[in-house]
Formats: structure tokens, sequence, C-alpha cells
């Protein structure tokens, strides 16, 4: 089989260098950049293909400036044969829907197409550290009308022309087949990437990356108008830094172990210290007079929301949607109405658990070959709801399913994507170069920048579409006996829509449900990986003796090394939880994990650092061994200790 693997990565600065530059980009003039963490396991993939079909021809590619040669010539000297670079002023400031498009166009100029005669398979990470959106790889698949599969752990090419792979969902694991052509994106928990040879680094030096203007690839002028910053469909419309609201940590104090447990347990019975708020500062107001009011909505009204089917159950996270979705409709007025899509097989009557929690109007699409998701069938639906029932705003919980279906519906409607929002309001939008005011329009927050800032993201192409982070809404108050209107919905599918195939679904206990449901949460990290988090397990099952609903968890480090399963990652890239407290035990603090765990009601910090950041974010305290602490704090617990929460 003549096979062509083309790796997607991408340059970013490394996250202590990442600065924002005065109009809210990034600015990556000064930064230190490395290859995309998750980007480096998509190339190390591409090479393991490369393994069982020797002869297959190697491509790397990238959209950037051209400081982004660097990252293709490291990806030579890894292994791979040549290297394009899609390099234009045309681009600067394009959101993920154009750079998608980009890169599809370039793809596509070169010979890669769905009507490829010969099979490619293009391989991607799961998303950026700069971005976190996990949107281009399902916009480049859409964009190539090719099948696609996202944060997977490993793949195997078959001589049939499909690939068989391994993909994380919540609380376990699919296999799936693709056909091929196909786009893939892959975790850092897959094979690790290699180093450099040193044959590879003299090749690479005398390698030449090829690099592409807009005009080079061929794009319309049409296209062109839908790229770089004034062309994208979403704007950074502001960047604010994200503060915290906890008070100083109280610490504990002791010469060994049983004083310093003692003293943590007199800190959190005394309640800690209280938050001094800092006074804000006033903004600046925009004198608007004259300017003309415009609403750019037209026939788009309502709100449209996908709930996702699990186990025969609507998911926790697209319960939690109807919160925010229900707060726009509310301040869009009038007669806003959610619609709510319901998709599978036997769904109908979960519909009034949906009225009952805040849908209007619930869409079924009753369909015996769908009883489980897949993304092709799931997309070509929406789409065609969107295109009939024109709604201003589509909202997705930002699950592993809804972080590949959104962006890919999105190419398919043109709307830009603000991904894992962690705040949605209505608000305007000051156009001072044009003297209007843009009302009403849906104001998009999310964390960005490693979790130090909170871009606001506004969009111009209706649907406006957003991903809300899981955990981060409560459940809506249930209103038992609520109803509301309920109709089908038929579509006719091409069978070519059924071509990725499930081959094997497994979901453990350690599914969304606990984890977002307990009262309190025992997170290990790197500091407790040495007993494989034994001590971790074991005081979360001292409580659960106590008669609290608690649960473990971990960092992404703990996965990554194999010690625990994707579903009990806390963080950025895992779940956003908001128990009543939250014990992070040997765990460093990076923002990625405080990302997740902020919304907890107290946070209890042990660590064997001192100067450990997670103690910076921490309510409560202590200083010392895992080994140590950890045994006796749960003797406390078998004696009835309960950090401060009441038993059931």
């Amino acid at each position: 089989m003549a096979l062509t693997i083309i790796s997607l990565i991408k340059q970013v600065p490394l996250p202590s260098e990442m600065r924002m530059g005065d109009d809210g980009l990034m600015d990556r003039t000064k930064a230190k950049s490395i290859i995309n963490i998750d980007c480096q396991f998509g190339l190390e993939a591409g090479l393991q293909l490369k393994k069982k079909y020797p002869d297959a021809r190697m491509i790397a590619c990238s959209m950037g400036p051209a400081s982004f040669e660097n990252a293709l010539k490291t990806a030579i000297s890894m292994g791979y044969d040549e290297a394009y670079l899609l390099s234009d002023r045309k681009l600067g400031g394009s959101d993920t829907y154009a750079t998608g498009l980009s890169l599809s166009t370039m793809l596509r100029q070169m010979g890669f197409s769905k009507d490829s005669k010969e099979p490619f398979v293009i391989v991607a990470g799961r998303q950026t550290s700069d971005g976190d959106t996990a949107h281009v790889p399902s916009q480049v698949a859409e964009a190539l009308g090719i099948p696609q599969a996202t944060f997977v752990e490993r793949i195997e090419a078959n001589d049939d022309g499909t690939i068989t792979a391994r993909r994380i969902i919540e609380g376990g694991y699919q296999m799936l087949k693709l056909q091929m052509p196909c786009v893939i994106s892959f975790t850092p928990t897959g094979i690790k990437p290699r180093k450099p040879s040193l044959l590879g680094a003299i090749k690479a030096n005398h390698s030449k990356v090829a690099i592409k203007s807009v005009d080079d690839i061929g794009m319309s002028e049409e296209a062109q108008k839908l790229i770089g910053i004034n062309g994208s469909p979403t704007i950074v419309a502001g960047i604010e830094n994200i503060e915290s609201d906890r008070p100083p940590v109280v610490m504990a104090s002791g010469n060994n172990q049983d004083q310093l447990v003692d003293s943590l347990i007199e800190n959190i019975k005394k309640g800690g210290n209280t938050l001094v708020k800092k006074e804000a500062k006033e903004k600046k107001e925009v004198d608007t007079a004259g300017f003309e009011i415009v609403d750019l909505r037209g026939d788009n009204k309502g709100i449209l929301t996908w709930a996702e089917v699990v186990g025969g159950k609507i998911a926790r996270p697209s319960i939690e949607l109807l919160t925010p979705a229900r707060h726009l409709a509310e301040q869009l007025g009038g007669d806003t109405k959610i619609t709510t899509v319901l998709i599978g097989k036997n769904v109908r009557p979960l519909a009034q658990t949906l009225f009952e929690h805040g849908s209007d109007h619930v869409l079924v699409v009753e369909n015996d070959k769908l009883e489980e998701y897949l993304i092709l069938p799931f997309a070509e639906i929406i789409t065609q709801i969107i295109q009939k029932q024109k709604p201003e705003i589509a909202l997705f919980a930002a699950t592993t399913a809804g972080r590949e279906l959104a962006p890919r519906i999105g190419m398919k409607t043109g709307s830009g994507v603000t991904a894992d929002c962690t705040g949605l309001e209505i608000g305007d939008y000051i156009d001072k170069k044009n003297k209007r005011i843009v009302r009403p329009i849906l104001h998009s927050r999310r964390p960005t920048y490693g979790e130090s800032k909170l871009a606001t993201i506004l969009g111009f192409v209706y649907p406006q579409i957003s991903t809300a982070r899981a955990g981060t809404f409560a459940v809506p108050q249930r209103i038992e006996g609520r109803s509301g209107e309920i109709s089908e919905f038929t579509t006719e599918l091409s069978q070519g829509t059924y071509s990725t195939q499930i081959l094997e679904t497994v979901r453990g206990e350690g599914g969304l449900a606990s984890l977002f449901e307990a009262d309190i949460i025992v997170a290990g990290g790197r500091g407790t990986v040495g007993d494989e988090l034994k001590l971790v397990k074991e005081l979360a099952e001292a409580l659960k003796a106590q008669g609290l609903k608690a649960e473990w968890a971990c960092s992404r480090v703990v996965v990554d090394e194999g010690y625990a399963e994707y579903a009990r990652q806390i963080g950025q890239t895992g779940k956003t939880v908001r128990p009543k407290v939250y014990v992070a035990i040997g765990i460093s603090g990076a923002i990625q994990h405080i990302a997740g765990i902020k919304e907890s009601g107290k946070i209890i910090a042990i660590d064997q650092n001192p100067k450990a950041s997670i103690f910076r974010y921490a309510d409560f305290g202590l200083c010392g061994m895992y080994q140590d602490i950890v045994p006796e704090l749960i003797e406390k617990v078998k004696q009835g200790f309960t950090f401060g929460l009441e038993k059931k």
C-alpha cells in the first residue's frame, strides 16, 4: 500500500514565555518555543505507522510565521521526509476556523482530498497549549470531507485501507475502525515521542522547508475573505487577568507528622483566613454618541443545545448546559426558546428530563444505527437542523464528543466556535471603526494563556457556537412535571456517513457522575505515584466509610504515566469539579490543574515542597511527606474527622 502520512504540527511558546500583545493575540516575537507537546505525540504516531509501511511518504505541515521552520526541521530530524510551511501575512490573527480552512486548502493543492486514489492519513495533536481548543483537526477533516477520530491514544493501519484507533472517552475508551483517508488527533498518553537522531539532525540541516503563500496554494478570492484577523468569524474582544478569589493559605505547623496533622485539623476548624478584595479599576467609557445600534441576527432566533446520551441516560454536562442556556434566553427576552436535539435509539422518553431542566422544545431523531455517538452522522443531522431552525446560538458541552462535534459543525455552517467556556452572557459589541453598536451578541468567556487570562470571544456568523466546560455550570433546578413541545426530525443520510465503525465501547466505574457529585475529592499528583496512589485511594475510602460522598482523582501527569484512567483526570484537559472540599496531595499546582478545581468550596494542599504553587491557591496547607502525612490523616478520619463536612 502506497501510504502517505501527514503530520500537522504547531510551534508554541513555552508556558513560561507566553505573552499577550496589545491586540489580545499571542506575541510570539521573543518567546522561546517548542513543538506543541500533543503534536509531538502525533509525530511519533506517524513514525510508528511507518514501521509497518517502510515505504510510506512522510510529510510534516504547519502554518505560521517563518520561525516555525524550526519545528518542521525537528520533524525531519525525527524521521519525516518533507516539510511544508504555510506562511503569509494575510493569515495573521486567523481563528481556528480560518486555520482549518487554510491548512485543508494547502493539502488539497498538494493532491490530498477525499477522492485521492492513494490512501493517506493525517495525524495531529489533540490540542495546542497556547489555544487549548482542540478544533483544528476536526475542521481540517470537515473541510476535506473525510472521517476523523479525536482523543486517540494509539492506532494500527490495516491492509484493507482502514485504521483501527483506541479513543479515550469519559469513563473508558472506544475502539473505532475508520476508512482512509482520515484525520486522527492524539492525546499525550500514547507512545512517547523519540528524540532526533544524529543522522536525522544532519538530514534536517541539509533539508529545505517548502514555504507556501496563500497565492501558492490556490486559495480563491472568496476564501481569502475568510482568513486572517479581518476574515475570521470570531474575534478576541477583550482579555483580562484572572485574579485569585481565595484568601492567603493557612499553613499547618509542627515538628512531626502528628503535630502537622493536628495543626491542619485545628486550622480547618477555625475556618481559615478572610479575603481582602481589591477595588476594581473603573473602565473607561467609550463615547458612543451617534453610533447606530445594529442587530445582525436576521432570521436567526433562539438557542439550540445538543443532549449527549450515554448508557441510555442524558449525560450530566448536557443537563448543566441548560443553566447558561436558560440564562441567555432570559437575557435575550421576548419569546426566546431553547431547543434541544436528542439523537439515538429509543430516546424519546428522555425528553421529559430535558423539559424539567429547562428545554422548551425537544427535537427527537430516532435512529437504530445511532444508539452510540458517531461524529459524521451526528454532525450532519445537527447541521441540517441548524439550517432549518436557524438558531442564533448553538451550545455544546465540552466533552470528548462535544469538543469534536462543535468545530466540525462550525466548519459546515461557516461559524466560529469558542471552546471550553466558563462564562456565557449577552452583551454589546462597540464597533468604533464603523461607529455602530452590535446588539445583542454572545460574549463567550474562556480561560486562555495557560489559564492566566480570561478572553472574551465574539462571533459574527450565525449560529454563534460555543462549548461549555463540563462541571463549570451547576445542574439547573429540576421542575417536576414541566412540559414542552416535542417533535420528530427526519433526515436522509448517505451510506458514507456511517463509514466509521464502533468496534467496542468500554466504560469503567470512574465515569463522570461520581466526581461531579462528590462532596469531597482526594486527588493525587506526581508525588503520590510511588505507591500508585494507594494512600490516596485509602483516604477516599475512609471518608466514604464515614458516610461522605467521597471520590479519588488525579492530575494529568498521573494519567500520562499510566497510573489512572483519563476519566479521573482533573484540570484544563480533564474535568472541572466543584466539591465542597478538594484535597490535593503531591500536586505541584500547575495552572492547568487549578483551572479544574478553582470552584471548589475549600482546597486543602499537602506537598513536600514548601514553595509548591498549589499553596498559592489553597485555603489550608501542610508541608510534609506523602508517606508520613496521609496515613496519619487516614487514622484521624477513622476516628471521625471529616474535613468539616457533615456526615450523611
